[in-house]
């Protein structure tokens, strides 16, 4: 399983390790992924992702599942995020 959050598309990043000495060496630094269950409103189904915490505030200010996903960009999401994106856009084109 790549260290890659499905919504926002933030993965690791890479540093320094600095010694009181100042002696540097390579570090990673890993987002804080989660697993959760978000619910889509529009499908009434439950979605199983790996979501940083700071891509889980983001849906929550932007209103939920439907709503972010909406005005997320493609080369952002996951394929797993884009399933259900575009089963979103189907459901709410056939409402």
């Amino acid at each position: 399983m790549s260290r890659v959050c499905e919504l926002t598309g933030k993965g690791p990043m890479s540093g320094n390790n600095i010694s009181h000495a100042n002696n540097k060496t390579r570090r990673r630094f890993l987002p804080n992924l989660n697993e959760v269950t978000l619910i889509s409103d529009v499908l009434g189904q439950s979605f199983q992702l790996r979501v940083s915490a700071a891509g889980l505030r983001t849906v929550d200010h932007r209103g939920g599942l439907d709503a972010f996903l909406a005005k997320a960009s493609d080369d952002e999401l996951s394929a797993n995020a884009l399933k259900i994106k575009k089963a979103i856009a189907k459901a709410q084109a056939a409402a």
